[in-house]
């Protein structure tokens, strides 16, 4: 039986994950993984509805905590002051993560990154996406941000200044955009439709502030 499918994509290749093969570190996992399930301190299936849940988050939820906090002084302050805690208030479980939150405000711009591996808020933010993981984005925002943020079409001022924040494995970081100018009247729902995945990471500003730019 033959078949004949066009695969002329018009998008940019992505290459397969496993295209370098099995790193030792890989390898260590995958030995402790199989010890662990055989030991049965978590079967195979805990495992995957693990990575199930994880896959099924999204950006909404990190957008519901900024659009709180652009509309509750008081969570705002507690949310600055201990994000992990600030989070779960909304019902959302970050595991034993420490949540650090940064303002943008008129003169300071924050950016994540992970420039050792790929840390990221998954629990607020969803799965990061390829560009945040790759060696370009990790090596060169922390040495020239403002050229890197550029690229992603967000052109500051040289009065602003940007702080590049480094993640840990147990310490992550999410940006609180400031809050565009007209959305006074605008209720939390509303707010939150704005925020994206880009704004909270710090590479782009909520949608009104690009529209309005």
């Amino acid at each position: 039986m033959s078949e004949t499918r066009d695969h002329a994509h018009s998008h940019p290749f992505q290459p397969d994950d496993d295209a370098g093969g099995q790193t030792e570190h890989m390898l260590l996992v995958r030995a402790m993984r199989e010890l662990l399930v055989e030991k049965g301190v978590y079967s195979a299936e805990d495992e995957r509805r693990a990575i199930e849940r994880m896959d099924a988050i999204s950006p909404t939820g990190g957008a519901r905590v900024v659009a709180r906090a652009w509309t509750d002084p008081a969570y705002k302050q507690r949310l600055l002051a201990d994000g992990s805690a600030a989070v779960r208030e909304l019902g959302l479980e970050i595991g034993p993560t420490r949540l650090i939150v940064v303002e943008n405000t008129g003169n300071l711009h924050n950016v994540i990154v992970c420039t050792l591996c790929s840390c990221y808020p998954r629990y607020v933010l969803g799965i990061p996406p390829a560009w945040y993981k790759a060696r370009a984005y990790r090596s060169r925002v922390a040495v020239e941000p403002r050229k890197v943020l550029a690229e992603f079409g967000t052109d500051l001022p040289d009065s602003v200044e940007i702080r590049v924040h480094d993640s840990t494995a147990d310490m992550r970081y999410m940006v609180l955009p400031a809050r565009p100018a007209g959305t006074g009247g605008w209720d939390e729902d509303a707010l939150a439709s704005i925020v994206t995945r880009d704004c909270m990471i710090g590479v782009s500003l909520p949608l009104a502030e690009l529209e309005d730019a």
